[in-house]
């Protein structure tokens, strides 16, 4: 009944690295129809927000699907704070998209003073390519299970985490633990919550268990498994919201946040100018408030990638 909400859900969650240890982590490094890869300048169009979605589904001019696209917005610090000078960009990203996703991603990474990245893992963890044969979690399992079937590339396969400005900041497992602890969360709870929220999500889209049915049993098998599931990935705000706690936390997204913003903190505090917060996209609204609310930033510029083609297979 979930599989299609589960497996969308799987494309924007965040991924580890199973067995990591300290030994893994060396010291923390210095320092109307829109086309895909567009950039909406902040007067033109309000950039993505609480209010909005870090991920859309855009459309040809005859209304059909033409791409699963993710933002990445930029923010400045507001004239006479403490950042009036530092550009923020967030950038969202799902976890399995087309070749040439990952490599407009990584030609824009390459342009950050800093890029801070996730995975749940010791701190300061770079994955080595080794490291993805050697350790697969069972998310990171379905996520090059949906790559295989969707003819799309894993985030972790394209985008080199060696590179010298990328910069960990991400929870460790042992913080993950104690945070779900500290409020009587647990992995159970977490996992049916993230299933009940992507049900909600598949039935606001209107997607079912009869599109990806028909889909698998189509000649352009891909290209209609890619148009089922984007409509439930669309709705992210939604389904990330399904995840909270009855008080309106979660560790998933929120304690990460967190844990991510401590370091972005740092590094604007050591001077470093232009920073990029490279994130799934459902970590992106929450990280927008914390922007505006505790950093005085104000979002300018919103540019769109396109991660999915929704014309071919």
């Amino acid at each position: 009944m979930f599989r299609s909400a589960v497996l969308a859900l799987a494309a924007i969650l965040p991924f580890a690295l199973p067995g990591l240890s300290a030994q893994d982590a060396p010291a923390k490094p210095a320092g109307a129809a829109l086309p895909a890869d567009a950039v909406q300048p902040a007067d033109a169009q309000p950039p993505a927000g609480p209010a909005e979605t870090f991920v859309r589904v855009s459309q040809t001019d005859s209304g059909e699907p033409q791409g699963l696209d993710t933002a990445i917005v930029r923010f400045t610090g507001r004239p006479g704070t403490k950042h009036a000078d530092a550009v923020v960009d967030l950038v969202g990203v799902v976890h399995i998209g087309q070749d040439d996703y990952y490599s407009k991603l990584k030609k824009r990474l390459a342009g950050y003073d800093v890029v801070l990245y996730e995975l749940v893992a010791p701190d300061g963890t770079r994955i080595r390519p080794e490291d993805l044969q050697k350790r697969r979690s069972l998310l990171a399992s379905m996520q090059t299970g949906m790559k295989d079937m969707l003819n799309l590339e894993y985030q972790l396969e394209k985008i080199d985490y060696m590179a010298k400005n990328f910069r960990h900041a991400d929870m460790s497992p042992e913080e993950f633990s104690k945070d779900m602890q500290r409020r009587g969360d647990n992995f159970p709870k977490m996992i049916a919550r993230m299933m009940g929220a992507g049900l909600a999500a598949q039935a606001k889209t209107g997607g079912s268990e009869f599109d990806i049915l028909t889909a698998l049993f189509s000649t352009d098998r891909a290209m209609m498994m890619k148009r089922a599931m984007a409509t439930q990935l669309s709705d992210i705000e939604m389904a990330t919201a399904g995840m909270d706690d009855e008080n309106g936390d979660n560790t998933l997204i929120k304690g990460r946040n967190a844990k991510a913003f401590q370091v972005l903190e740092e590094v604007l505090k050591d001077g470093q100018k232009k920073v990029a917060v490279f994130y799934g996209a459902g970590h992106l609204n929450d990280m927008a408030d914390r922007l505006r609310n505790d950093f005085d930033m104000t979002p300018v510029k919103t540019t769109w990638l396109q991660a999915w083609d929704l014309q071919s297979n």
